[in-house]
């Protein structure tokens, strides 16, 4: 496996050089100490030299890690990356995963999570320190509640009786309140569910798990 390294600390940049190059299956390729330096390399397009997979520090000087993610995936996908990092907010951590990250490992934790996760990478998985997968978890997870609480009880019954084929008149009729609270209803709810009509409104409604 051919791997390339992205850390701007010197000290830990030859470090990882080394531990991870005496990894029999192994072949570290390229060790930079910018996103600049990484991208010149690799642009060379050189077969020998092209990295199958990356380890990258975040908090890198002057281009991020996470542009130098997004930058590498844009022009060579089929390159694995691994965000290596001090950084374990969710903003960090979110922000690397969109720009195409495959695995989120913490530093501190020792080199055989590390080398553990290359692997992993490399075999098609997605390696992630354990407080890492639990906030990647409760987003979802947060996520998820957000959309079921999305509308009020009143919306949600409103939109089902939209689902029953009712009208406006017979809404109204049937939770005795006017047609002009049930027209300030519907309003909000194509609001919320970002819908121009009836049928988006019931199909964004329903992959919500609203109705």
């Amino acid at each position: 496996m051919r791997l390339a390294i992205v850390e701007d600390n010197p000290l830990l940049l030859e470090s990882l050089r080394l531990v991870l190059g005496g990894e029999k299956d192994i072949n570290v390729v390229g060790a930079f100490g910018s996103a600049e330096d990484a991208l010149a390399a690799i642009e060379k397009d050189n077969p020998e030299i092209m990295p199958q997979v990356m380890v990258v520090d975040l908090g890198l000087p002057g281009m991020s890690g996470v542009d130098l993610i997004r930058e590498i995936k844009e022009e060579s996908p089929d390159i694995e990356i691994i965000a290596h990092t001090i950084f374990e907010d969710k903003e960090n951590v979110f922000a690397a995963l969109k720009a195409g990250a495959s695995g989120y490992l913490l530093k501190g934790n020792g080199p055989r999570e590390l080398i553990e996760g290359i692997h992993n990478l490399h075999e098609g998985g997605a390696p992630m320190s354990p407080k890492i997968a639990r906030k990647v978890i409760i987003e979802f997870q947060e996520e998820g509640v957000q959309e079921q609480y999305l509308l009020t009880h009143r919306e949600k019954e409103i939109v089902k009786e939209i689902e029953n084929g009712l009208s406006y008149k017979e809404i109204a009729v049937k939770f005795n309140i006017s047609p002009h609270t049930v027209h300030t209803h519907i309003k909000k709810i194509y609001e919320k569910l970002h819908a121009k009509d009836r049928k988006e409104a019931l199909v964004k409604a329903r992959k919500k798990g609203i109705i």
